[in-house]
Parts: structure tokens; C-alpha cells; sequence
């Protein structure tokens, strides 16, 4: 501790960022008073960042060492704490509960018979994201041994494992990317996958997932990953560090670039590209972090006008969700998966008022799905046109729609 050498502070993440501790009541209390204290300015909710690392297993206790320095994973003290609901229980009910607040917590390694205390109909949140797509494929030696995107039936296999999770015990909330992660486009499409089409099915197969769509800054004009040349350029203190991960792996310099690229989080934190004016809009001055060089051919100011850009689509989702005679089943119908065997197809159903289904063709060759009943309308689409018999339909590459049926 600065100025008083015999003394030590826990900092599970940046030296910055002494962990307080939870366990001491006057300590959550302050904490409450904060909280509090934004409420009655008006705020209508949080979200909750890292919180299951507010509760520690004690008395500490040494763990085996799965670093060179002899130091170990957080996560192995985590795994073995128990008692995080007193905390959040008592903090929902001083400060989120009087206020009627939303609230969605970033919450990991939940247990699934836990997922009811978490956001059920008395849980400590509104909500909480879902990380099952984003973990998937990362290694515990670092991210120059992860997958850098997901195939199609890996993405598939992890939104509807997640769906069948929840099912109705509370609202999940549903994302492609984040502050911490990758751009979407670039983590769930594979290169050669990547165009107009395929952005569009991405944004449209997670979107009308049962639970709540966020939609992060820039995800909504397709912004991509950086394609960074130098370590020099990186901010983010967890890519720097996996950067020399990667070199005491044996991975050459531009192997660790490569796999530090991929992963960083400051892939969503360059500036966001308003136009195709100096720094892309952001700033007459220098930016904190440098511009993605696409930002001419990627940027807001373009696809406002434009009826078949991503952005467009995004509004056109979002009117469908909103629509007053289809809200009720798409924020609250159940959720089915539809042909699931069905290689690179994502096909489920939404059933409430009316009854819906969600085709997406992941690929890039056309291929036919057959129908659950008659084709009551097409309600939307992102190629212009459809190609529907009786009883099938014929998926052109990348298409995606969502139909109305009978059954």
C-alpha cells in the first residue's frame, strides 16, 4: 500500500481497483448509500459489473500456483465461495426493489438451479446477460489458443442451450457484443462468410431470441475488429497481457498480435464512426485510441440513407418487435427450436398471439426447409425476394426471415 509498506490491499483486477469488502456491513452500506443516491436523481437502473467477484471464499486459503510467478486464477477462490445471495438480496431490497429499478447483472458460472434467484420473479435483477456464446471456445492458456468466431452450428448450439436454460423463469439478456469483447461481426462470421446478408442474419437471429435485445455502440452499422500492426496501439491492459501470454507460449510476434486482435476489448472501444470526415466524426482532436482505417466505407452518416444498410435493418427489427400486434408474442411467446438438426440453419419458432418463425441459412449455398403449416405473411426479410411452395421454403445464401404461420 503507497506509504505504508507493512500494509496490503486486495485488487482482483487493476492495481487501481482495491476490491472492497463486502463482508463488513458498514462497508455495504456505504455502498447502498451511493447507489441510493443515484436513484433519487432519477437513474432507472444499472448494469452490474462483475459481480459474483464481491464474494470471496474465507478465510483465504492458498490455491496451486497455475502461473509462472506462483500466482493463480481468481476464478479458483470464486468457485468455492458461497453465500453471494446475502449480498445481493439485501442490496435489491435497499436499492433496487423501493425504486422499482431495472437491473442487469454480468454474472458468470451461475449454477443452474441458481438462475430462478438471480432473475426470477423475486430475483436480485431485472436480468442478466448471457455469456454462453461469448465463452465458448476460449482456452484456459490464453487467447492464442481460442477460436477466433464461431461456426454456425457452434453459435446454434450455444444461443439454444441457453434458451432451454431460461425458459420461463425469467428474461435473459441477449447480445453479440459488448465493451469487453470483439466486434460481432468478426467473433460469429467467419471471413468468408462475412457480407451484406449474412451481418443482417446475425442481427436478426439473436434479436428475436425470447428476452431482451441490447444493442451495443457501432454493433448497429456493423463496425468490425481493428486489424492492429503493433502491441503499441493497444490500450487494454487484459490484451496487453495476453500478448505476452501468447510470446512465453512460443507464439512469434505477429502470432501474438494475431491472437491479441482477435480478442481485445478495445476492438469496441475505438471511436465510433459517425462519418467519413477526419477521425470518422468522433473528434476534431486525437483520439484516445486510434480509428478503424474501414470507417470511410463503414459509418453511421452512409447507412442513414441507405434502406438496405445494417442500420436500416436494425430499425426494421426493432419496428417488428415494437409492432403492437406482434410485441406480445415476440417479448413474451415461448421459444422452440425449428428443424435443429438442420446443418447451418438457425430455424426457431415464437408462439403467443400469433405464431411465428425465425429462418436463418448460415451458409453459402441455398437450402430448402420445410414448413410447419400454411404462410400466413412474410414479415421480414433481408434479400428481396422469397421463394415459398406449399410446403417448403428455399433459403437463398445468408437469408433471413421471419414468417407468420397458421401453425
Amino acid at each position: 500500500l503507497p506509504g505504508h509498506p507493512d500494509k496490503q490491499y486486495l485488487h482482483v483486477f487493476h492495481k487501481k481497483q482495491p476490491d472492497l469488502n463486502w463482508e463488513n456491513p458498514e462497508v455495504r452500506e456505504e455502498v447502498y448509500k451511493n447507489i441510493r443516491w443515484w436513484m433519487e436523481k432519477g437513474l432507472g437502473g444499472f448494469r452490474i459489473d462483475a459481480i459474483i467477484n464481491i464474494k470471496k471464499k474465507l478465510p483465504f486459503s492458498d490455491y496451486p500456483a497455475d502461473r509462472a510467478d506462483g500466482l493463480c486464477s481468481i476464478e479458483r477462490m470464486l468457485e468455492e465461495a458461497e453465500g453471494i445471495g446475502e449480498f445481493l438480496g439485501e442490496m435489491a431490497e435497499k436499492c433496487f426493489h423501493p425504486y422499482d429499478a431495472f437491473t442487469v447483472g454480468e454474472v458468470f458460472n451461475e449454477k443452474e438451479d441458481e438462475i430462478k434467484d438471480f432473475i426470477g420473479e423475486n430475483g436480485y435483477f431485472s436480468s442478466m446477460f448471457d455469456f454462453e456464446e461469448t465463452c465458448y471456445g476460449k482456452s484456459e492458456d490464453g487467447w492464442y489458443a481460442s477460436k477466433p468466431y464461431l461456426t454456425p452450428e457452434e453459435y446454434k448450439k450455444c444461443i439454444f442451450h441457453t434458451q432451454k436454460k431460461i425458459g420461463d423463469t425469467g428474461m435473459i439478456s441477449n447480445i453479440i457484443e459488448n465493451h469487453d469483447e470483439p466486434r460481432g461481426v468478426c467473433h460469429y462470421i467467419s471471413p468468408e462468410d462475412r457480407c451484406p446478408d449474412s451481418r443482417k442474419l446475425l442481427a436478426g437471429v439473436y434479436f428475436l431470441l425470447k428476452g431482451i435485445p441490447f444493442i451495443y455502440q457501432g454493433q448497429e452499422i456493423g463496425m468490425e475488429n481493428m486489424e492492429f500492426t503493433s502491441i503499441d496501439q493497444i490500450d487494454d491492459i487484459s490484451t496487453i497481457d495476453e500478448y505476452q501470454v501468447a510470446l512465453r507460449a512460443g507464439c512469434s510476434e505477429k502470432e501474438a498480435l494475431d491472437a491479441a486482435s482477435a480478442f481485445s476489448r478495445d476492438n469496441a472501444r475505438t471511436p465510433v464512426q459517425w462519418s467519413a470526415e477526419k477521425n470518422a466524426g468522433f473528434s476534431e482532436g486525437e483520439p484516445w485510441l486510434g480509428v478503424n482505417p474501414n470507417y470511410k466505407e463503414i459509418n453511421i452518416e452512409s447507412q442513414l440513407t441507405d434502406s438496405n444498410s445494417l442500420l436500416s435493418f436494425y430499425k426494421k427489427l426493432t419496428a417488428l418487435r415494437k409492432a403492437p400486434e406482434y410485441k406480445e408474442t415476440l417479448v413474451y411467446g415461448t421459444f422452440a427450436p425449428y428443424q435443429e438438426e438442420q446443418k447451418n440453419l438457425i430455424a426457431y419458432t415464437r408462439n403467443g398471439e400469433k405464431n411465428l418463425l425465425i429462418l436463418g441459412n448460415m451458409q453459402a449455398q441455398s437450402q430448402k426447409v420445410s414448413l410447419p403449416g400454411e404462410v400466413k405473411e412474410v414479415l421480414l426479410n433481408n434479400q428481396k425476394a422469397v421463394e415459398i411452395t406449399e410446403k417448403e421454403i428455399i433459403l437463398k445464401p445468408y437469408q433471413f426471415i421471419v414468417l407468420e404461420t397458421a401453425v
